[in-house]
């Protein structure tokens, strides 16, 4: 199993905190991904938007990071500062 969280604007506006989801051999983050939003409908492709900021057993990864079963991937909102 792969869990997922989600954090700030994200979770609110996906209303969801965290999910578990089935580990497939093979897929890499936006894989994962994919398969959020085909499982939660459009409002889920924010996770499919290249500012999303991902991280894999908290260090931040590209999307393009392969998975093993029993990770942890967390999704950020973009990070901005001021």
């Amino acid at each position: 199993m792969i869990k997922v969280l989600f954090f700030a604007k994200l979770r609110e506006q996906l209303d969801c905190a965290a999910k578990s989801v089935p580990y497939q051999a093979g897929d890499d983050v936006i894989a994962l991904a994919y398969r959020l939003v085909d499982k939660g409908g459009s409002s889920w492709s924010v996770l499919l938007d290249k500012e999303t900021v991902c991280a894999v057993n908290q260090q931040i990864v590209e999307h393009s990071f392969i998975l093993n079963d029993g990770d942890e991937v967390a999704f950020f909102p973009p990070v901005t500062g001021g």
